[in-house]
């Protein structure tokens, strides 16, 4: 998948969970990324934040800590 849509699918999970009442929404947005993506998704998402993580979201950078990466 190209980086620059796993950005904005990312973006879209982060602007949902941002307009959410709470404080644990990065708890969210990567509950929902290690629920709904596949292994090679979050493996790219990973490469991405390595790269620097550029046009992410905040709430998408805070989120990465708790994203489950697949080991190589």
């Amino acid at each position: 998948m190209s980086p620059e849509k796993l950005v904005r699918m990312a973006n879209q999970i982060a602007t949902f969970f941002a307009t959410q009442p709470g404080d644990d929404r990065a708890d969210r947005v990567a509950a929902h990324i290690n629920e709904f993506w596949e292994p090679r998704m979050r493996a790219q998402l990973a490469e991405h934040m390595a790269q620097g993580g550029e046009g992410l979201h905040p709430l998408v950078t805070d989120a990465f800590a708790h994203v489950k990466v697949p080991a190589d």
